[in-house]
């Protein structure tokens, strides 16, 4: 399912920045250090944390950890709770081209280079690493999720139904 897919259904006025929406816009660049640690750590699959960030007003991170492993309702939910942008984070990752585009155009840069640079963009990284080495973490966090993953699909010793 494409990133623009998931707005299918969605009236015009569904679709504009909230205020809450606003200030999550803003808020992926202000979490406290500690909380973006907590947020890598549940990415490498620590469910302690990651449940531990959803109880504790971090709702959105840990619902990211099940998103980012494809898990469609976590991706259903970050879209219908007013976190677009962590669903276009993921779907960069996978190479969708018009997520890219939409992180760009709605000012969230970090996020458009922390998505390329998951999908092995050089460029990209350095940027993060010469920006903010905390989100370049992460992207290289989200990048082995999702390494894993695609190695796990392609496996010959797997059963792929």
């Amino acid at each position: 399912m494409g990133f623009f897919d998931l707005f299918k259904n969605k009236k015009k006025n569904e679709l504009s920045l909230s205020e809450d929406q606003k200030i999550a816009q803003l808020q992926i660049t202000s979490y406290p250090i500690k909380i973006l640690v907590a947020w890598g750590e549940a990415i490498d699959g620590n469910a302690k944390i990651r449940d531990w960030l959803m109880k504790n007003k971090y709702e959105e991170l840990g619902m990211f950890c099940f998103a980012l492993r494809n898990d469609s309702k976590a991706q259903d939910w970050l879209m219908k709770n007013g976190f677009p942008h962590l669903v276009a984070l993921i779907k960069a990752i996978e190479g969708d081209k018009k997520a890219r585009q939409w992180l760009l155009t709605h000012h969230f840069e970090i996020l458009y280079h922390m998505g390329v640079a998951a999908d092995g963009n050089i460029d990209s990284k350095r940027f993060l690493l010469t920006h903010d080495k905390v989100y370049a973490a992460l992207s290289k966090k989200m990048e082995k999720v999702k390494d894993n993953i695609e190695f796990d699909n392609n496996s010959v010793h797997s059963i792929n139904p």
